[in-house]
C-alpha cells in the first residue's frame, strides 16, 4: 500500500534550501553584470519588453499632471496678459510723457544756446563668463571692437547701470561691475539733487557713497542716478537705492550704504551704450583777460626799444 503524499501536497526542497539557491543565483548574477556585463542585453531586452506596461500604468497621471498644467498655464497667461496691458498703459502714459518733457527740454536748450545731446547707440551683448580675477568684480561680453565697442562705454541692463567696459578686444570685451573696489561714478540723489560719487563696495556687491557730511540730506530709500558731470555716463540712468544710513557724532563722514538698480551679479544679457555726444570744449580766454590773471603786463624787449628809436 501506496503511503506517499498526493502531488497536491508535495512541496519540493526545503524553504531554506530553496532562499539559499536563489540568494546565491543573485549574487552570482550581480557579480557578473557588476564585473563581466553579461546580463547588459538581458537588461535591455527586458526593458524594451516591460516599456509599455510602464507607458500604460503611468498614463493616467501623466494625463492629469497635462491637464492640471493645461489650465494652471491658462489662467497665468490670463494674469500675465492682464498685467503687461496695465504695464503697457502705464509705458505708454510714461512714454507721452518723455515725449512732452523732451519737446520742452530741446525747446529750453535752443533758448539758452546749448548744445543739443546726441542719441546713444545701444549694442546688446550677452556676459559670457566672470573674470579670471577672483579679487576683481569683472565680466566678459560677446561684443567688442568689430561691433562698436570701445573702452570706456557705459553698459546698462533694463533696471539701471552694470558698469564700464575697460578693456575691448576684437569679438569680446571686459566690463568692470559697478562693485568693483576701484570703480566710481558721479552719482546725483532724485529727490534733493544733492550730488555725490559712489564707490564700489567689492565682494558684498553694494555701493558706498563716500565723503558725504554725518549732516548731508540722504535717508533710506533714497534714489541715486547718474548725474552726466563725468562725460562718461549719460545723466539719469538709475544706480542704486540707498539702504543704510550711519550717523556718528565722533566722525564727520556718514557710512552710507546702497543696494544697486541693476542686476550687477546675476545678469545674463547687457546694453553697451555708445559714446556721449561731444562736449563743449572750455573757451580760451582772450589777452587783456590772460594778461589780468597773470598779474603782468608784458615789457617790451631792449633791442625792440632800440629798433622803434
Amino acid at each position: 500500500m501506496d503511503h506517499t503524499p498526493p502531488p497536491f501536497f508535495n512541496r519540493g526542497p526545503a524553504p531554506l534550501v530553496r532562499l539559499a539557491f536563489f540568494a546565491s543565483l543573485s549574487l552570482a548574477l550581480l557579480v557578473l553584470d557588476a564585473r563581466f556585463r553579461y546580463t547588459e542585453g538581458l537588461r535591455s531586452v527586458l526593458s524594451l519588453a516591460v516599456y509599455p506596461l510602464q507607458t500604460l500604468a503611468t498614463l493616467p497621471s501623466a494625463l492629469g499632471e497635462r491637464i492640471a498644467g493645461y489650465f494652471a498655464s491658462q489662467s497665468q497667461l490670463r494674469g500675465e496678459n492682464t498685467e503687461l496691458r496695465a504695464k503697457l498703459l502705464g509705458a505708454s502714459q510714461a512714454a507721452q510723457r518723455f515725449e512732452a518733457a523732451q519737446a520742452e527740454s530741446a525747446q529750453l536748450r535752443r533758448l539758452i544756446g546749448a548744445a543739443e545731446r546726441a542719441p546713444l547707440k545701444a549694442t546688446p551683448a550677452e556676459i559670457l563668463y566672470n573674470g579670471r580675477d577672483p579679487y576683481s568684480r569683472k565680466v566678459v561680453i560677446d561684443k567688442g571692437g568689430r561691433h562698436g565697442v570701445r573702452p570706456g562705454a557705459p553698459v546698462v541692463d533694463e533696471n539701471g547701470v552694470v558698469g564700464q567696459v575697460t578693456r575691448a578686444h576684437a569679438l569680446s570685451s571686459e566690463v568692470t561691475l559697478l562693485t568693483d573696489k576701484e570703480q566710481a561714478i558721479p552719482v546725483q540723489v532724485v529727490r534733493n539733487g544733492l550730488r555725490a560719487v559712489a564707490f564700489g563696495a567689492g565682494a558684498s556687491g553694494m555701493l558706498e557713497l563716500r565723503f558725504m557730511a554725518a549732516n548731508a540730506e540722504i535717508q533710506n530709500g533714497d534714489k541715486l542716478v547718474t548725474s552726466g558731470i563725468d562725460g562718461t555716463y549719460p545723466p539719469g540712468l538709475p544706480v542704486a537705492t540707498v539702504s543704510r544710513v550711519e550717523r556718528d557724532a565722533a566722525y564727520a563722514f556718514a557710512r552710507i550704504v546702497c543696494q544697486p538698480a541693476a542686476s550687477v551679479e546675476s545678469g545674463g544679457y547687457v546694453l553697451v551704450l555708445g559714446a556721449e555726444s561731444k562736449r563743449l570744449a572750455y573757451p580760451e580766454e582772450t589777452g587783456p583777460e590772460r594778461e589780468k590773471r597773470s598779474g603782468k603786463i608784458r615789457k617790451p624787449r631792449r633791442k625792440d626799444a632800440d629798433a622803434t628809436r
